[in-house]
C-alpha cells in the first residue's frame, strides 16, 4: 500500500496554498507532485547506494513561476495542454469555424496554460487525484473542460498517469506530461542510452512544425529501434536536428502491437546508476526532447545548480504536432459531451531486473 505525505510548498500572490504530495510504495520508490501544474518534481529511484533523484525540476514555487512564465518555459515536470505541442500559425478549424490562438512560440501556439493551473487534490489507496477545470476561451479554445489527472504508484515500481477530460463543446485536446529525465541524477544525459519503439517519425521544418512527411528512421541519427547513448548521433550535421538547437526535438510514431491498449514506446537506462525505465503509452507519438535550450532557463534548478544544456531528456507521450493541419494524422478533435482518455505508464528497474540496453 502506498504511503503519502503533505507539506507546504507555496502560496500564491492570491494567497492559495501551493502543496507537495509525497508518494511512496514498499519497495521505496517515491514520487513528489505538486498541486501547481501536476507538476511531478521528484522520482526517487532506490539503488544499492541509495535513493537517486532522476527528474530536472526547482527548488521553490518562485521558481516554477518564474520559468513557466519566462517566454522560454521549459514546462519541467508538468501536465501539458490544451494541446501539447504547437499549433501551427496558432489558428485551428473545428465545426467550421476557425479559432485564434496566443502566438508564444514564434508565429505558433505551444503548449497551454495547464503548467500554470492549480488543481484540487484527492488522495486515497495509490492514488493522487488532481482535478480542474478550464473555461471556454481560456487561450482562446472553445468549450468548458473538467479535467482530471491521477498518478497511480503501484507495488512493482511503476507510476502511471491517466488523463480524463471532457468538454461542452467540439474542441481539440492534446495531453502530455514534460517531465525532464536524467537517470544519472546529474550531469548531462549524451552517455544515457535510449531505445525508441518507432519506426518511423515526423520530419520538422525549421520552426519544428511537421512538413507532414512521416518518414523511416533506418539510416538517419532518428534510429533508436535497437538502443544507443542518445549523445551518439546528435551532432552529425543531420539537418533535423542541427535545425532544434544541434538536438532532438521531434514525434515518432509508435510501432504498435495489434490490438494493444498499452504499447512500450521507450526504454532508457544508465550505467552509472544502473537504473533503467520503460515507457508504455495508449497515445499513438512521443516527442524526445533532449534539453536543446535548457540552458536559457531563468530560473535555476535543484541546489541552485543552473539548467544545463543536454541536462534531461523528455519522452512526451501524446498525439502528433500540428495535427489540425494535417488531417492525415490522428484526429485531435473532442466532441462535445465525449470524454478524452489517455495513460502512460513509467516503470523503474535497478541492475539487472529488466536486462541491458
Amino acid at each position: 500500500m502506498a504511503q503519502f505525505l503533505s507539506k507546504p510548498f507555496g502560496m500564491t500572490p492570491n494567497g492559495e496554498k501551493i502543496n507537495e504530495y509525497i508518494i511512496s510504495n514498499p519497495g521505496g520508490l517515491a514520487v513528489s507532485v505538486l498541486n501547481y501544474g501536476c507538476i511531478i518534481k521528484n522520482i526517487w529511484v532506490p539503488t544499492k547506494s541509495g535513493l537517486v533523484d532522476v527528474v530536472l525540476g526547482h527548488d521553490t514555487y518562485a521558481d516554477y513561476v518564474k520559468d513557466f512564465e519566462s517566454s522560454g518555459s521549459t514546462c519541467c515536470g508538468a501536465f501539458v495542454g490544451r494541446y501539447a505541442n504547437r499549433i501551427e500559425n496558432a489558428v485551428f478549424n473545428v465545426g467550421g469555424k476557425t479559432y485564434q490562438l496566443e502566438a508564444n512560440n514564434g508565429k505558433n501556439h505551444l503548449h497551454g496554460t495547464f503548467p500554470r493551473k492549480l488543481y484540487e487534490v484527492k488522495a486515497f489507496g495509490d492514488t493522487l487525484l488532481l482535478e480542474a477545470e478550464s473555461p471556454d476561451g481560456e487561450d482562446g479554445f472553445p468549450g468548458n473542460l473538467k479535467i482530471s489527472v491521477r498518478y497511480i504508484l503501484t507495488e512493482d515500481n511503476a507510476l502511471r498517469m491517466d488523463y480524463r477530460v471532457s468538454s461542452d463543446a467540439d474542441t481539440i485536446i492534446n495531453l502530455t506530461n514534460h517531465t525532464y529525465f536524467n537517470l544519472d541524477g546529474g550531469g548531462d544525459v549524451l552517455g544515457q542510452k535510449l531505445r525508441i519503439y518507432a519506426s518511423h517519425y515526423l520530419e520538422g521544418n525549421n520552426e519544428t512544425c511537421p512538413t507532414g512527411n512521416i518518414l523511416p528512421v533506418a539510416g538517419t541519427p532518428m534510429d533508436f529501434r535497437a538502443g544507443k547513448p542518445i549523445g551518439r548521433d546528435i551532432d552529425t550535421g543531420f539537418s533535423q536536428t542541427t535545425m532544434v538547437g544541434g538536438g532532438y526535438d521531434h514525434c515518432f510514431v509508435i510501432d504498435r502491437g495489434r490490438g494493444a491498449s498499452q504499447s512500450l514506446c521507450a526504454w532508457a537506462s544508465s550505467d552509472k546508476t544502473g537504473i533503467s525505465m520503460k515507457v508504455y503509452t495508449t497515445q499513438p507519438g512521443v516527442q524526445l526532447y533532449t534539453g536543446n535550450f535548457l540552458q536559457d532557463c531563468p530560473a535555476p534548478g535543484k541546489g541552485g545548480v543552473p539548467m544545463q544544456k543536454y541536462g534531461g531528456f523528455a519522452l512526451e507521450t501524446q498525439h502528433f504536432p500540428c495535427s489540425p493541419s494535417h488531417p492525415e494524422f490522428p484526429t485531435t478533435i473532442l466532441r462535445a459531451g465525449k470524454v478524452f482518455r489517455a495513460n502512460t505508464t513509467l516503470r523503474f528497474f535497478t541492475g539487472r531486473q529488466c536486462g541491458r540496453l
